[in-house]
């Protein structure tokens, strides 16, 4: 299931599906009644898709959802056999889609029309959703022409309305009132749908944020049926308020590979972006930005090293970065986690990306293809909290 790992490149990505588990089980338990949709785009947030639907799906989850029609293929391709949700909508790829039982949202008229086409090609009728723009305006149909939109799906007999949903843009904030009125919104088309005879199926607007956040935005769409975390299954907090008790389901870990000594006044790595104040060493992992670690992490991160919090040194490279050990017992071949969990170390991927100045989303999907991902079925819960 995962990458080939090479021994002389130490650097990988330890997944741990007991952890994606029971982060599904904690989104079960706040959903209540509603069902969960769980989101496995941009290959799971770099997990996997693959594995990581298989673990979902023993775990007792119904439905997935993906960006892309590309995605949907290749779970398809493995076998995964639930109901998928492609997200971004399909258009030129309409008849795959509808050949491997994917569910398109309809955003626009293309999709529509693309949609219509390979339906009625196929003699079937093909179920889809469709995104309601009520504050993102990224994708999703603008609430002034959502009910033309919604009407023309629902008199196509080629075509199902299976459901309707929006995004919220600002979930994630102590102050949920834009939430609020994204969901006023919702509701006055849905209100408006209704009373022209539509139904509008398997209502959804609760993702990560919003679940954590309880009643008051996870709860205030009477008739939702559905929910649709994608962050919290992998065990990241979308906020600092938001997201207590979530199990990190990645380690990032690389090894020491070179050490050297150096006298105070010594200078580190492209640039000489650093200086040593004092005698001291340095401590080369094998691990640049060429396997994700951004170049904003250049004296500014840290990594956990034989017990301590080491501090990134010098300017990150595309296959090194370099820490300053100091004193710590530091050897050739000694493990180095990025972020995420052991025994005895923990240092969370929303405080890596802080460091990076970046967002944990970021770190999570940008390792390269030579990063392989090792799964592990347990995971230890007892491993300590920063």
């Amino acid at each position: 299931m995962g990458r080939h790992v090479s021994e002389d490149r130490p650097t990988r990505a330890t997944i741990h599906l007991g952890a994606i588990r029971a982060n599904f089980a904690m989104a079960r338990r706040l959903a209540g009644t509603r069902d969960v949709i769980a989101v496995v785009k941009a290959d799971a947030y770099g997990h996997g898709a693959v594995p990581v639907a298989r673990t979902l799906a023993t775990a007792g989850c119904r439905r997935l959802a993906v960006a892309s029609l590309g995605e949907g293929v290749a779970l398809r391709e493995a076998g995964v056999a639930l109901p998928i949700l492609v997200l971004g909508g399909v258009q030129a790829g309409a008849e795959q889609a509808l050949a491997l039982g994917l569910t398109p949202v309809v955003h626009h008229s293309g999709h529509l029309e693309a949609a219509l086409r390979a339906a009625r090609a196929r003699g079937v009728r093909w179920p889809v959703q469709v995104e309601i723009d009520t504050g993102m305006r990224r994708m999703g149909v603008a609430p002034e022409e959502a009910i033309r939109l919604l009407e023309s799906v629902a008199r196509e007999s080629a075509l199902a309305l299976e459901g309707v949903f929006t995004h919220f843009a600002r979930a994630d904030e102590l102050d949920l009132s834009p939430s609020l009125e994204q969901l006023s919104v919702l509701r006055s088309v849905l209100r408006q749908a209704r009373a022209r005879g539509i139904d509008p199926g398997l209502v959804h607007a609760a993702q990560s944020a919003a679940l954590l956040a309880g009643g008051t935005l996870a709860d205030a769409l009477p008739g939702a049926g559905a929910v649709r975390p994608g962050l919290l299954l992998y065990g990241v907090r979308p906020a600092p308020h938001l997201g207590a008790g979530l199990a990190p389901a990645m380690t990032l870990s690389t090894r020491v590979v070179h050490l050297r000594k150096l006298r105070g006044g010594d200078a580190v790595g492209y640039a000489a972006l650093w200086h040593a104040r004092r005698a001291t060493r340095i401590a080369t992992l094998a691990l640049g930005y060429a396997d994700g670690l951004p170049i904003a992490a250049s004296n500014r991160g840290h990594v956990w090293l034989r017990g301590r919090l080491l501090p990134l040194v010098g300017r990150v490279s595309m296959d090194f970065v370099t820490v300053d050990a100091g004193d710590a017992p530091v050897e050739i071949g000694d493990v180095a986690i990025v972020f995420g969990v052991t025994p005895g170390a923990a240092l969370p991927v929303e405080e890596a990306a802080r460091a990076a100045q970046t967002l944990p989303y970021e770190l999570l999907v940008r390792h390269a293809a030579r990063v392989p991902r090792v799964y592990e079925d347990s995971f230890d819960a007892a491993a300590p909290a920063r």
